[in-house]
């Protein structure tokens, strides 16, 4: 079978998010474009992708040529938020039909008084009669016929997913087999058995999942259908799967495409950082929605069991923290305080400055304060075609919040970021001091269309002294399509002390996995000589559910690693009864290839476009407006300071510095003492900056604290 990794010209790498469709493409000379199109825009097109690669490769209609086209998108996610997945029957063993609903009786909120669940994705159950002990043994046999007459009028009334999870059928999978094969007979068009989705211990977990792949592949595979159709016959694009690697698009499941999006930005992120030569980075990437964050310390730090909408799946996944900050997050005032988010105005009305009579936003506040120049800004908004942002519009919305909160302006403005940068700040150090780390050892790898514009207040919320902003941050999403490797992952619970004896069976499991993954490549047309296979173990203490990923090795290797983890983390060490959980298998393929693709520098830096007056830390103030692409290496510019591109806004706060390196990254450093007490020796204490801190610390303390 032909591989369809590498094209006979263009590459396309898209990242389809909730506001914005992020497309960097190489045309077939090596010349790189950017496009970013809203995701929704009925009135002009039907589907993002396929209108920014028309409009890139200049044919309006007619047959594409062949190309490399990688894609992540949120078409699962937003699914899944918004309820619109197909209709679930839950075939589950009898006795179990509730077991589903009633969970694992945690509490999301302790304080609650009444929890108020999310509606089950299931439309129906049907009790089956099977029931097989975990040794083995058959207790009641399944019945047949009962199942099939149930599968029948299940069928008639409408439903075609169905999600198959009985009891101990992740070690003896016989009966869920036998029920496949019924529903396939009746005419089920979605059919996920819990012991294919994932062979794993724990009947709750493992049918969450299984109910989520019944619930989202249905919606996955029209797209896929409908892209692939759009985009011609010849075409074989690659979807970015939440674990971090690449697909096609016959392999994506709806349990494997939570984060496709996100997962972009984590392999884009990892990638160039490590070239830029930081192997410890922390990576804040900001959209028009929301912000994810997510850490990198020389390895993908992943979560095997994930909450997300309030329904659990048990699938590998990059571990990233969400928060509802994102440029179009709305800003308002309750009565009694300022708030941000968690709503957002999102690509349809937008912000105030889009043109469309959209709200007060994050991005409005940042025009406002001068941070963003209209005609610095990519101009694709709007129902006046590429016209300019309306400044005015958010000056107009922020006098309104403003004078009901009884602030000046600019102070409403200030404060509604500052309680953004708290949400955005809180969500970093979930993934970093909460798991054992540092946050000052890290770089903050920034990327996002709205990241450059709060780097450096991040930054300075956590300590952190340096900011890496990749010459296509405002897109590494998309980037990081092209960075990434075709991946294929199998696990399966295997529960056994990590003793001499027992590895033997570990080791044998551990090469029937392996098999496995390189098997779903290889079957994808992936060449066998270009796979690698790698095998990791989830460990645990015996009596607990904390597990550590280590590398399969020998006894003693793999306890120094669980004792290292777990000190790392807790802060002693508890290693006396180990416990090999999990065995993970992950076949992957290098395919990654973006070279020759970012753009060249200059010899010498150009001066400034324009000098702006901003609004920055309680006072206006002169702000130069420079030009990314002018910039040559080692250029040096101190805050404050604007640096505009195509796809971002990168704000240089005063008492930052901005360094070009070679491959035309800004670096992003404290000049001279911490920022924090450099300004408090030596700025002046203004009525502004006294009611931007009198007004609203108790609504960012608060703030804080909810989210």
């Amino acid at each position: 079978m032909k591989s369809h990794d590498r094209s006979d010209g263009w590459s396309f790498w898209i990242d389809r998010g909730g506001t914005f469709t992020d497309v960097v493409a190489r045309d077939p000379s090596g010349r790189v474009a950017i496009e970013k199109l809203l995701s929704e825009d009925p009135a002009r097109y039907d589907d993002a992708a396929v209108a920014a690669i028309r409009r890139l490769t200049g044919i309006a209609r007619g047959p594409l040529p062949r190309s490399d086209i990688r894609i992540g998108t949120t078409i699962a996610t937003n699914a899944l938020l918004e309820r619109k997945g197909d209709p679930v029957l839950l075939a589950i063993t009898r006795g179990f039909g509730d077991a589903l609903l009633i969970g694992t009786q945690d509490r999301p909120d302790i304080f609650a008084k009444a929890i108020m669940r999310p509606p089950p994705l299931y439309a129906d159950v049907i009790e089956v009669d099977e029931r097989v002990t975990h040794e083995g043994e058959v207790l009641a046999p399944l019945d047949c016929n009962a199942a099939r007459s149930a599968f029948c009028n299940s069928y008639a009334k409408g439903l075609r997913a169905i999600a198959i999870v009985l009891m101990h059928s992740y070690r003896h999978p016989a009966h869920e087999a036998a029920l496949a094969t019924i529903a396939r007979d009746v005419g089920f068009t979605q059919i996920s058995v819990s012991h294919e989705v994932g062979p794993l211990i724990k009947l709750v977990g493992r049918g969450d999942t299984s109910v989520v792949d019944a619930y989202l592949s249905p919606v996955l595979r029209r797209y896929v259908e409908g892209l692939e159709a759009a985009l011609g016959t010849d075409q074989a694009p690659l979807f970015m799967q939440s674990n971090g690697g690449l697909a096609l698009g016959r392999s994506f499941r709806g349990k494997d495409a939570i984060l496709s999006g996100p997962a972009g930005g984590i392999v884009g992120m990892a990638e160039t950082a490590t070239r830029a030569g930081f192997d410890r980075v922390i990576g804040f990437d900001m959209g028009g929605t929301s912000t994810d964050v997510s850490l990198y310390a020389g390895r993908y730090e992943r979560d095997n069991e994930s909450i997300v909408a309030g329904v659990r799946i048990r699938a590998p996944m990059l571990r990233i923290h969400t928060v509802a900050a994102g440029g179009g997050s709305i800003c308002r005032f309750d009565g009694g305080r300022l708030r941000v988010g968690p709503q957002s105005a999102g690509a349809v009305p937008g912000p105030a400055c889009y043109r469309r009579e959209g709200p007060l936003t994050v991005t409005d506040c940042n025009v406002a304060l001068g941070k963003i120049v209209p005609r610095f800004f990519p101009q694709v908004f709007g129902d006046a075609g590429d016209a300019p942002l309306d400044a005015e519009a958010s000056t107009a919305r922020l006098a309104e919040i403003a004078t009901e909160a009884g602030l000046a302006p600019e102070a409403a403005a200030e404060g509604l970021i500052a309680i953004a940068v708290a949400n955005m700040a809180n969500a970093i150090k979930a993934v970093s001091i909460a798991r054992g780390h540092d946050v000052t050892c890290f770089a903050l790898a920034c990327f996002g269309g709205a990241g450059g514009q709060h780097a450096c207040l991040v930054a300075e919320a956590l300590g952190i002294q340096t900011v890496i902003i990749h010459p296509f941050a405002g897109v590494l999403s998309a980037y990081g399509m092209g960075l990434a490797d075709r991946r294929a992952m199998r696990e399966r619970t295997v529960a056994v002390p990590l003793a001499d004896d027992r590895l033997v069976d570990v080791r044998s499991e551990a090469t029937r996995l392996g098999a496995d993954a390189r098997d779903a490549l290889m079957a994808e047309g992936v060449a066998a000589d270009s796979i690698s296979v790698s095998v990791t173990a989830l460990v645990r203490n015996k009596g607990t559910d904390s597990h550590f990923e280590i590398p399969l090795g020998n006894v003693v290797t793999m306890r120094a690693a669980f004792d290292a983890a777990f000190r790392n983390r807790f802060g002693y060490e508890d290693s006396d009864a180990l416990i090999v959980d999990t065995l993970r298998a992950e076949a992957i393929s290098a395919v990654g290839d973006t070279s020759g693709a970012l753009p060249p520098l200059p010899e010498a830096s150009a001066p400034p476009l324009a000098t702006v007056e901003a609004f920055l830390r309680g006072k206006h103030r002169p702000m130069p407006v420079y030009e990314r692409c002018g910039l040559a290496r080692d250029a040096i510019i101190d805050g404050p300071a604007l640096i505009v591109d195509p796809v971002g806004t990168t704000v240089v706060e005063p008492g930052w510095r901005a360094t070009i390196n070679d491959e035309g990254s800004i670096l992003l450093t404290i000049a001279g003492a911490p920022v924090a007490a450099r300004l408090e020796a030596t700025a002046p204490v203004d009525p502004v900056r006294l009611e931007i801190f009198a007004g609203l610390f108790m609504a960012i303390a608060e703030e804080m604290g909810a989210a």
